[in-house]
């Protein structure tokens, strides 16, 4: 059954557009109701990242969750990952991230989690999405009943003492120069504190939000700025965060980009000859590079492959026991620490491995040589460009040019009117023109 509201990770869309203050105010009012479990004092924490949209969905969503009786407790600006934690912590029936996470200041979203803070599954989303299409006004609060709404303080507190136990008890990073990016966006606060505390020299970037420029130019989708400041103060490493710090890339003292796959891959490397992994391999998606599973076969260890997007890591994770996880964009999933992706908490244990073999980054994050990849996006006004015959010939030839000696993966986005065209393979020519075929026959199918 395909989901009206939900994509892969919550609502999103255009602040105004889809993503409007009636929205919010029902979907607080559908989630209240969904999550009203019992006869206690229900209650929900709601985070934000620093859009101006905001400001207008949260006060929405606090008049939903009050008018149908649930408490409100409001963290202002805080990454997913806290407010996930947060969650289970504080005993929450629900928690809420509003956020676009890596998406421009135009768009806003929705996240919800669950009591123990893990994302929601297709089924109450489908419940949710049931509730929405419905008129609730008999379903409301009598008035003696209504929730109250207050602002909390000591959260920022509670996640950096959370991330900091993370690493072990001894472990400093004083000596490193650390340049981190927090994307103007939701961890512009908590994570420059929590490095200085650890001992580390900071240089923080992305730490001045105005509303507009959240994710612009800078964060872990631009890592182009945080490898410039990287080569100009000289640092040993370079940390991007994402617009809601769930995801991750880093910078190597050399300026070059450090992405999730080889982050995957030291972190495994380090867990495995630690001890700590769960289970003999990790999970990641499809899109992840075939030379990290090469890498991790020659460790004697699998890759377990999901689709796209990080609640089907963690799924595959919590079924198959895997306490390691993550996708190539960055989102890595830490289960022994977090119920969702950590952008800190995963470069925490990546300096963790630095400060302990005292190599400089560029050697201790190169794990294996990757094999090319080509990922195209192709945007388009709606209707289904995969359906088109010319597009399905082209997928088809592109197979049997590849035959074996690489893959082809082609989806739509689940948080934009995106597809998404992949090839890898061992002759980067071949894929490239394989590719750019795939992709001129859906921009003509687009259009």
């Amino acid at each position: 059954m395909s989901r009206k509201y939900f994509g892969t990770d919550g609502i999103r869309g255009r602040a105004n557009g889809l993503i409007t203050p009636e929205l919010a105010l029902k979907v607080g009012q559908a989630a209240g109701l969904a999550f009203q479990r019992g006869d206690h004092r229900h209650r929900v924490v709601i985070g934000k990242d620093t859009r101006l949209s905001g400001y207008m969905i949260e006060y929405a969503m606090v008049a939903g969750f009050t008018s149908v009786g649930m408490d409100v407790l409001l963290v202002g600006p805080m990454p997913t990952p806290a407010v996930a934690m947060l969650t289970k912590s504080m005993r929450a029936d629900l928690g809420v991230m509003i956020s676009a996470s890596h998406n421009l200041f135009e768009d806003n979203g929705i996240k919800l989690f669950g009591p123990q803070g893990f994302k929601l599954s297709d089924d109450v989303e489908r419940q949710i999405e049931q509730l929405l299409d419905e008129s609730l006004d008999k379903r409301l609060a009598q008035s003696a009943s209504l929730g109250r709404a207050r602002r909390i303080d000591g959260v920022h507190d509670r996640y950096i003492e959370f991330a900091k136990r993370t690493l072990p008890r001894d472990l400093s990073l004083d000596g490193l120069r650390v340049v981190i990016d927090c994307a103007n966006g939701a961890a512009y606060k908590v994570v420059p504190e929590a490095l200085w505390e650890l001992g580390a020299d900071v240089v923080p970037i992305g730490v001045e939000p105005d509303g507009f420029n959240i994710n612009k130019e800078c964060g872990s989708t631009s890592p182009e700025a945080l490898s410039k400041k990287v080569r100009e103060m000289r640092a040993d490493i370079g940390i991007a965060l994402d617009g809601d710090a769930d995801r991750v890339i880093l910078v190597d003292e050399r300026g070059h980009i450090v992405d999730g796959d080889q982050l995957l891959a030291v972190i495994a490397q380090s867990w495995k000859e630690d001890g700590r992994l769960s289970r003999p391999g990790i999970v990641a998606t499809v899109m992840s590079n075939l030379g990290l599973e090469r890498f991790l076969n020659g460790q004697g260890l699998e890759l377990v492959r999901t689709p796209v997007g990080d609640r089907y890591v963690l799924e595959q994770m919590l079924s198959g026991g895997y306490n390691l996880g993550g996708e190539q964009s960055g989102h890595i999933i830490l289960s022994d620490y977090a119920t969702t992706g950590d952008g800190f908490v995963a470069a925490l244990q990546v300096l963790a491995v630095v400060q302990k073999l005292r190599r400089p980054v560029s050697e201790v994050c190169h794990r294996f040589d990757p094999l090319p990849q080509i990922l195209k996006n192709v945007r388009h006004k709606g209707g289904k460009p995969l359906d088109d015959s010319d597009v399905k010939s082209a997928i088809s030839d592109g197979e049997k040019r590849l035959n074996g000696h690489g893959r082809l993966l082609i989806r739509s986005s689940g948080t934009e009117p995106v597809i998404r065209v992949m090839g890898e393979g061992e002759d980067r020519i071949l894929v490239e023109d394989v590719v750019d075929t795939i992709v001129l026959a859906l921009g003509q199918a687009a259009a």
